[in-house]
């Protein structure tokens, strides 16, 4: 099964990968942080000014269907879009259920992660598919990876999955301080509902049109390498998240809530501010994955961090579990 997919992904590609206009060597980067990358494109090609004069050339002469079209527009005007029901029943069961037993037998182990008074549900998982077959099948399904490609006009590496029983409750920000790439904007990623979503649930929140907002690294909120390596988290809490929350403010835009149906699909541009709402019902559950998607031929690195991405650590074609 999951060679299968890996197949049809690989058959199924948008494009070749991503070739920068200036080359950089991985092992020539001392510090992966954005000011360290040249000033250098491609850019995702709806990321482009002329991007939807270039969506409808495309589907004018067939190149895209009028059903991708409207995606890509969608894609340019809000940074997201919305496939409902891409996921049946019966593979949100298979994955969850192998989910729940890999838990239940100690593979993947939950942090307690409560976030009040009654709350019994566990925390987060970094990274299920490195030890669940079934998640992975997930992250490299055949027919997202094509809709990732569409919209990254490029070829797509799976890279990062976060599952959970309940909303994060994380504040805004946007995914490229933590999953960066060079050329930059050379992300996707998407959220998917495992049950249908209540609104006293935290479901996930995201501002539309955030994705033009000015991108945002670490340098740009005065959060350095050393002060990260010295706090961690707390540099970031303490000025990224109150600086996002200002810069939404100041452009007069406004969140709104994903209260999907079971098997709804978001997926966000690399730029999108985005969050977990505030669980008002600490009784809900909100089973969700998200699976995080860079395109092949970029650096990709954490700047936050400062450190290089896993991808490059693996050879080519190989993800550390066993077939």
């Amino acid at each position: 099964m999951l060679k299968q997919f890996r197949r049809r992904a690989i058959e199924r590609q948008f494009g070749g990968p991503v070739v920068p206009e200036v080359a950089v060597e991985v092992d020539a980067v001392d510090i992966f942080r954005a000011e360290n990358f040249p000033d250098a494109g491609p850019v995702p090609w709806l990321d482009r000014p002329d991007a939807l004069e270039r969506i409808d050339e495309r589907h004018a002469v067939g190149g895209l269907t009028d059903e991708q079209a409207e995606l890509c527009r969608k894609w340019v005007a809000d940074g997201y879009v919305i496939l409902p029901k891409f996921f049946d029943d019966i593979r949100l069961d298979y994955v969850w259920d192998a989910y729940e037993a890999s838990v239940a037998d100690a593979v993947i182990d939950l942090p307690r992660d409560l976030q009040g008074e009654g709350d019994t549900l566990p925390g987060r998982a970094l990274n299920p598919h490195f030890r669940i077959p079934a998640v992975e099948e997930m992250l490299y399904d055949a027919d997202m990876v094509t809709v990732v490609e569409l919209l990254l006009g490029v070829a797509a590496q799976p890279f990062q999955t976060i599952s959970g029983h309940k909303a994060s409750q994380q504040p805004l920000h946007s995914d490229t301080i933590h999953m960066t790439t060079y050329p930059a904007g050379f992300l996707v990623a998407n959220w998917i509902a495992f049950e249908d979503i209540e609104p006293d649930s935290g479901p996930l929140e995201y501002v539309p049109g955030s994705h033009r907002l000015p991108v945002h690294h670490s340098r740009e909120v005065g959060i350095t390498k050393a002060e990260f390596d010295d706090v961690g988290y707390v540099a970031y809490q303490n000025k990224y998240e109150p600086f996002i929350a200002e810069q939404v403010a100041a452009a007069g835009l406004e969140s709104t809530f994903f209260q999907a149906k079971r098997g709804d699909v978001l997926l966000w541009h690399a730029n999108l501010l985005h969050g977990g709402s505030k669980r008002d019902n600490l009784a809900r559950s909100r089973r969700a994955l998200v699976c995080h998607y860079f395109a092949q031929g970029c650096i990709c690195y954490h700047d936050l961090a400062g450190n290089k991405a896993w991808v490059h650590e693996m050879p080519p074609g190989r993800y550390p579990i066993e077939d």
